[in-house]
């Protein structure tokens, strides 16, 4: 039986990049961009075939092996169904891969959502938030691109609470290294224990980000972004890093932060006009160590995945 009960159905999936950790909030906090990945689907033809548009330096799989793919394949599963006897996935990639930038959540929740559409809706977002961490790893990433806005979420027992908080127009400069990165290695770098004195210091400043965020008070996020979890390690295995950091403070931006697990350097700006100027700022300071980077000016996005026929 084909999943959808009719050949030749379709839609169309959005799903936002995201920012995660924000500085202090490891593995707790993250945040839409208004910057989309857009993936087709449609029950079609035989076997799964998937195209790509834009940037694939990865050489992403054109069949059942890719991410989408599995997402899409993983919910059949879950609700019983086989798999369509024919699939097409276009993918419009828009979101540099492998920065930190939550790539592989925009794939999850895409394959998820396309599949929960086209045989009638039986998850709910909740539910779909569990699958998608579950295939992710960690919640953060996936539950801000679900949501949008700036996102909370937590493990309790074998469920996910969240809090969506809705921020005013937050802009930041991004710089996007072209660099090797590898999450799993990334993750794989961070000590297992952590002193009482260092999971203080984050607990302290963790919130005082959210309600910086929300109030758009740059000033107390100026004050609360540091952190001693995770960014020195992830800063270390950035060539060029430390120098792009110091050169956007420099040049006027309230807070920087490793987005996710690296490559990527995001900086909150009060300014829309800034974001693009110290995007430039960061990517030249990277030019200055020997590397490559793509500066972005992006806004948060308080909308999260979106559906459409």
């Amino acid at each position: 039986m084909n999943p959808a009960g009719a050949p030749g159905a379709s839609c169309r999936v959005r799903v936002p990049a995201t920012t995660a950790n924000i500085g202090p909030g490891f593995d707790c906090l993250g945040l839409a961009l208004d910057l989309w990945n857009e993936v087709r689907f449609s029950l079609e033809g035989e076997g799964i075939v998937v195209t790509v548009e834009g940037p694939d330096p990865a050489g992403l799989p054109r069949d059942g092996r890719n991410l989408v793919a599995q997402a899409f394949l993983r919910l059949c599963e879950e609700a019983g169904r086989p798999a369509p006897a024919g699939l097409r996935i276009h993918c419009d990639i828009r979101v540099p891969m492998s920065s930190g930038l939550g790539s592989s959540s925009t794939a999850i929740v895409a394959g998820l959502l396309g599949a929960n559409t086209l045989i009638g809706r039986p998850f709910d977002r909740e539910q779909l938030l569990e699958l998608a961490a579950d295939m992710e790893g960690h919640p953060d990433n996936v539950a801000a691109a679900l949501l949008g806005g700036l996102t909370i979420v937590v493990q309790r027992q074998d469920t996910l609470l969240t809090k969506k908080i809705l921020v005013p127009e937050v802009h930041v400069a991004l710089a996007v290294p072209d660099l090797p990165f590898s999450t799993s290695a990334a993750r794989a770098d961070l000590p297992t224990e952590v002193s009482m004195a260092d999971a203080v210091f984050n607990l302290q400043r963790t919130p005082l980000v959210v309600e910086a965020l929300r109030t758009g008070d740059y000033e107390l996020l100026s004050q609360v972004m540091d952190d001693r979890l995770h960014q020195a390690s992830r800063l270390k295995r950035i060539p060029g890093g430390r120098t792009a950091w110091l050169a956007a403070l420099n040049a006027g931006a309230a807070a920087v932060a490793v987005s996710g697990s690296g490559p990527s350097l995001i900086a909150f700006v009060s300014l829309a006009t800034d974001a693009s100027r110290i995007a430039r700022v960061m990517a030249e300071a990277f030019a200055a160590e020997g590397v490559t980077a793509i500066p972005l000016g992006l806004a948060a996005s308080a909308a999260g995945a979106t559906v459409s026929g």
